[in-house]
């Protein structure tokens, strides 16, 4: 169950009925830049915003029969001038990079209203870009006064907090082998938000302007999270990032000021099933797993000084150095440069070439290097 937690609560430690953090899984009631200020430092994975997009509408919107569009001119997206809106979006930048842990990274969407202010933003406070994401709609709204293109898109930026965070989570291996085992790329196709999945008032009526569809949130957590990260969404409106980060075995934490929002994502959030572990288990590949050197090895004593290591149908040999490194005839170096240099080739994946003898059979080194690992993820 979603828990409802105001900021005095936060910094006084955890409601009684809140999870174990205090926050997580949880709906601050407040300003956004103040709420932050009472979140820990470096305790977040991923931050995914959907900020007031600025739209400076000029009036009322109509459609060619005179039938008023129910646009967005609530208060929250209003801002006296453009210079209020950088101060803003200034302001709850810095507030996210402060509770982002280093390996983290930040989601923010916008249209050609606000976008660009807040990328270049983004780049003045030295947010690295990673991507930039087109949101192609299928079923978009259109042009009514036949004046301008139809405006189809949505952009997301996808940043890091400095370019020296290089630890980031990216699925790679597992969205290009949802995708066919093609990489994905960076124009998605999907519907706005319509039908049974739009939350409505009791009087018929959208509880929330500028509600995200599912699939979107979905396709970035699946992206950019593993199950148990946290993510943070400040300015949480519907509870769309509630309600995916739940359903996908991921904690929580949303900001929002509007108590209709609040109940409205508190009850929608309420009602979802969680998906099992096995379901949500993600597909990596060798680039995912965690660095092995050739002398952790020898350091574990999987591998001693003195072992002569062999290819597979023994035609070279080579002898292991107390220092990691592997030495044939008069040459010397690494399990790589070796394999390369004895076999006449500019390149040579070791781990694979190289053999032990395990008994009467030969094993490639590369299964003791799964062995660390597979001890390493027991430790983590």
């Amino acid at each position: 169950m979603s828990t409802v937690v105001s900021m005095a609560e936060i910094s006084r430690g955890a409601s009684p009925s809140a999870s174990p953090s205090g926050w997580l899984d949880s709906i601050i009631k407040g300003d956004c830049v103040a709420a932050l200020e009472a979140l820990p430092d470096n305790s977040v994975d991923v931050v995914f915003a959907d900020p007031p997009y600025n739209l400076q509408l000029g009036g009322a919107l109509t459609r060619p029969d005179q039938s008023l569009v129910d646009a967005v001119d609530d208060d929250w997206d209003q801002f006296v001038s453009f210079e209020a809106y950088d101060a803003f979006t200034r302001a709850w930048l810095l507030a996210c990079r402060r509770v982002l842990k280093p390996t983290g990274t930040l989601w923010v969407i916008g249209s050609y209203h606000n976008i660009f202010r807040v990328g270049a933003t983004l780049q003045d406070l030295n947010f690295w870009i990673l991507n930039d994401i087109i949101w192609r709609k299928t079923n978009p709204m259109p042009n009514f006064k036949g004046r301008r293109f139809q405006n189809a898109h949505e952009t997301l930026i996808w940043a890091s907090p400095s370019a020296k965070g290089k630890s980031y989570t990216f699925n790679y291996d597992a969205l290009k082998a949802s995708n066919d085992d093609v990489q994905m790329r960076s124009d998605w196709l999907f519907p706005i938000c319509s039908g049974g999945e739009r939350l409505k008032g009791e009087d018929g009526k959208k509880a929330h302007p500028t509600q995200k569809p599912e699939a979107l949130l979905a396709r970035i957590l699946m992206a950019s999270t593993k199950p148990g990260d946290v993510v943070l969404d400040p300015f949480f409106g519907s509870g769309t990032t509630g309600a995916v980060a739940k359903r996908l075995g991921r904690h929580f934490v949303g900001i929002e000021r509007e108590q209709a929002y609040i109940d409205a994502a508190t009850q929608r959030i309420d009602a979802v099933e969680p998906l099992g572990k096995a379901t949500l288990s993600v597909l990596s590949g060798k680039k995912a797993e965690p660095r092995v050197a050739f002398n952790t090895l020898i350091e574990s004593g999987m591998i001693k000084p003195g072992t002569v290591l062999t290819d597979a149908r023994r035609r070279y040999s080579a002898i292991v150095r107390a220092d990691g490194t592997v030495a044939s005839g008069g040459d010397a170096g690494s399990i790589h440069r070796l394999g390369a240099k004895v076999q006449g080739l500019d390149a040579c994946n070791g781990w694979t070439f190289w053999h032990y003898e395990d008994g009467k059979s030969l094993r490639p080194i590369d299964d003791l290097r799964a062995v660390i690992r597979s001890e390493m993820a027991r430790a983590n």
